[in-house]
């Protein structure tokens, strides 16, 4: 075991250096953007959920005072998308709506009330075609096809089997295969979407500024959607009041809001509502996992087969990317011999789905943990006992290619197993109270990037001026994960210097340098390492100028405590003020740069999709759930939470615990309560009182327990820490609700209606079984 570094600022706990802006009200958002010139822009939205685009006639529109600028599907012939082989969405539709709400014309006028006025005079025709809702009805022999190049309305299939999976079947003593669904469900970010494009006509610039988690995406689409070269664009990423995955993608109020800026030849403010925002949402997708697991009477897992089908909505968006995740990750948690996965991903005419917090994993990895936990109980054997029968001997590769480095999930298991006290507890709780458990874990960012180029995947330059503050550049967008504080941390450890010199500033293209954007928890991890090789360029330069100052060597000069001294000299230490100076002396205002590419052998397996899943290492995660159920009423509390969690180690253990807490609630939303609703395609949950998130009151006490592995590849050896929890507190609630009430459930949200009616059914079974 790696010892983890013993360091002055990395590992202390610190609160987020852009934390004072935030909780104070000074942090500026988009939406704050506001200015005298700025133009507001609307979105017209279809009234039906597919049809075909007969008229649009904007003239009354145009005519009406005050309106600046109208665009529609004419005004931008090129579609975009998330991945370069799978655009098939434009920004506005042409000939083809596919689902209601999409965006069939905007304007820009000189209020809001304008804007509103000329979207009601906008006529509109549409021949409506026959629509498909769910994956039964989208697959079905003779359905209306929503993408003509797309048989049977299939996004992606995907088919990988590693090993002989019916020969691991075939050696286990117990078999067992059930079919979970899981609801689709939406990110409920804080803030909602907003963009500000202003665009200089003489000069034929485009500035754009957005709630985006990818503004290098973002700039990459503007530039192909309106035909522009990229360096007559720059993207600005503001304050974001949240994104768990809701805007790794550029989104088409952004693209809009561009071109009508571009028409209107100024400056158009694009808010959506909160409707508008659930209808944009790219939220995790309806899922319906078939799993297939083989168990020895010891608990040693022989194989393990997963057929999902998930409702990707009207476009491409991240869905090939989802529903290889999907199947990539049954791998790296447990050694599973053989494993098999067929994944189906569906076109529906429903808004489309994409990444959320924990990509693809969620929904497959509630079945595995439900149905383990259900098989151990068939032979009884403890589930702890069981996962432990499974453990990875790290450093390995799986058999599809994924490289682990460092392994803590042995520990995670027993920190948690001791701390809820579940040997003494489990089996003796009172009637209506139980336990449930479950292990998950999630990748340190994707070893390939969306966009291939070639280049870093991270890359952060640094400043020493004549003030003597270190500043450090970076692309990576902070979207309250902490990773500008990473950043600050990681310049202040390595250089020796008070956090307070640093500062860090982020998002800008036309001053920061490129990121690939905050997404797969690849921050720290990616950016921490750039982060980490750039200041140790800079105190190369610092320890130089000492070394002259102090009339020794390089290699005698040790820096600490914002001091550079030569140990065991009479010689006074030299204060960093003189020691920037004497650099600057010689060569000016002093500019460093360090990178970080992901290692080849990181980068997957060879098969077909061997890319996606991919890491340079995985944080894991084990948790014991304590839950309380009303039999009469189906209601579910919450009680306690334990959860340990691998992060390699904890550069900054206060966020890594809010990180963890996090993943834990919003586990426990789409475990409890949250799900869309549509009805004929009309979205009804798009407001935060029928769309269902846990509150402060429903929230348990947390207990969190960080295990520090140390990645040999990972800054300081961390690994990520925000995501990696999630996808096992769903499973454990289940579980929980299981060992309470004796009753397994298959469907998540765990509502109370859901969860009486499967009581019931579970009641009127054990009355026949007794009665026979």
């Amino acid at each position: 075991m790696i010892e983890p570094i013993k360091g002055t600022v990395v590992g202390q706990p610190v609160p987020l250096v852009d934390g004072i802006e935030k909780v104070t009200g000074k942090a500026v958002f988009t939406a704050d953007l506001i200015a005298p010139d700025n133009l507001t822009g609307r979105i017209l939205r279809s009234p039906v959920s597919h049809g075909r685009i007969i008229r649009i006639d904007t003239s009354k529109a145009e005519a009406l005072e005050g309106v600046t600028a109208i665009v529609t599907g004419e005004d931008c012939a090129f579609t975009y998308g998330v991945i370069p082989i799978a655009m098939n969405e434009y920004p506005i539709a042409r000939d083809r709506v596919r689902y209601r709400g999409e965006a069939v014309a905007a304007v820009a006028a000189v209020d809001a009330r304008t804007a509103e006025a000329a979207l009601e005079l906008i006529e509109l025709e549409i021949e409506e075609l026959p629509a498909v809702y769910t994956p039964k009805e989208s697959r079905a022999v003779g359905a209306e096809l929503l993408h003509d190049n797309k048989p049977g309305n299939l996004e992606r299939e995907v088919h990988h089997e590693f090993g002989n999976v019916e020969d691991g079947f075939a050696s286990a003593d117990l078999v067992s295969q059930e079919v979970f669904h899981c609801a689709e469900i939406n990110h409920a970010q804080m803030e909602p979407h907003a963009a500000l494009a202003e665009y200089d006509v003489s000069r034929d610039h485009l500035t754009l500024h957005s709630v985006s988690q990818v503004p290098f995406y973002v700039h990459l689409t503007l530039a192909r959607c309106l035909e522009m070269d990229t360096s007559h664009i720059r993207v600005v990423k503001p304050f974001v009041g949240g994104g768990f995955g809701s805007r790794t993608e550029t989104l088409n109020f952004e693209i809009i809001a561009a071109l009508l800026a571009r028409k209107a030849g100024g400056k158009v403010m694009m808010q959506l509502t909160r409707e508008e925002t659930f209808i944009t949402h790219r939220g995790r997708p309806d899922t319906e996992v078939k799993m297939k697991i083989g168990l020895s009477k010891s608990g040693k897992i022989t194989a393990a087969a997963c057929e999902v089908v998930m409702s990707g909505g009207a476009y491409a968006g991240y869905g090939l990317v989802t529903i290889l995740y999907a199947g990539a990750l049954l791998h790296g948690i447990y050694d599973v011999p053989t494993i098999k996965y067929d994944g189906y991903r569906v076109y529906t005419n429903h808004p489309p789905c994409g990444a959320m917090r924990g990509h693809g994993t969620v929904d497959v990895r509630h079945a595995f943990e439900c149905l383990l936990d259900r098989m151990a109980r068939q032979l009884n054997l403890d589930p702890f006992e069981v996962r432990k029968a499974n453990m990875l001997a790290a450093p390995m590769f799986t058999a599809n290619g994924l490289m682990i480095n460092s392994y803590g999930l042995p520990e995670c298991l027993e920190k948690v197993k001791a701390a809820s006290g579940w040997n003494e507890r489990i089996g003796q709780m009172p009637e209506g109270r139980g336990l449930g458990m479950a292990c998950s874990h999630y990748v340190s960012g994707a070893a390939k990037p969306v966009h291939w180029t070639g280049e870093p995947h991270a890359v952060v330059s640094m400043k020493l001026d004549f003030d003597g503050g270190i500043t450090a550049f970076t692309g990576a967008s902070d979207i309250g994960q902490g990773s500008t504080t990473i950043v600050a941390m990681a310049a202040a450890e390595i250089l020796g210097v008070d956090l307070g010199r640093v500062r860090v500033l982020t998002n800008d293209s036309a001053v920061t340098p490129k990121d690939n954007g905050s997404y797969s928890s690849r921050v720290t991890f990616m950016v921490g390492n750039a982060a980490i090789e750039a200041a140790k360029a800079m105190r190369e330069k610092l320890v130089a100028a000492a070394a002259t100052k102090l009339d020794v060597s390089p290699d005698e000069v040790e820096c600490e405590g914002e001091s550079f001294f030569v140990a065991g000299s009479s010689q006074s230490a030299l204060p960093f003020q003189d020691v920037a100076i004497a650099a600057l002396a010689s060569e000016g205002t002093i500019n460093v740069k360090g990178t970080f590419t992901t290692p080849v052998e990181a980068q997957g397996g060879k098969h077909r999709g061997g890319a996606v899943g991919s890491t340079m290492g995985f944080s894991y995660a084990a948790q014991v759930v304590e839950v309380a159920v009303d039999p009469d009423t189906g209601q579910i509390a919450v009680d306690k939470v334990w959860v340990a969690l691998d992060c390699g180690f904890a550069i900054n253990p206060l966020a890594v615990e809010g990180q963890i807490e996090g993943s834990v609630w919003m586990g426990m939303g789409q475990g409890l309560s949250e799900e869309t609703h549509y009805k004929n395609g009309l979205p009804v949950h798009g407001n935060f009182l029928d769309y269902r998130v846990p509150t402060i009151v429903e929230s348990p006490d947390i207990e969190v327990h960080i295990v520090e592995s140390i990645d040999p590849l990972g800054p300081f050896g961390a690994k990520e820490a925000g995501e990696g929890a999630l996808s096992g507190f769903p499973p454990a609630l289940a579980n929980a609700v299981a060992n309470a009430i004796q009753t397994d459930v298959n469907f998540l949200p765990l509502t109370p209606d859901r969860l009486l009616v499967a009581l019931n059914k579970s009641r009127r079974a054990a009355r026949r079984k007794e009665a026979s």
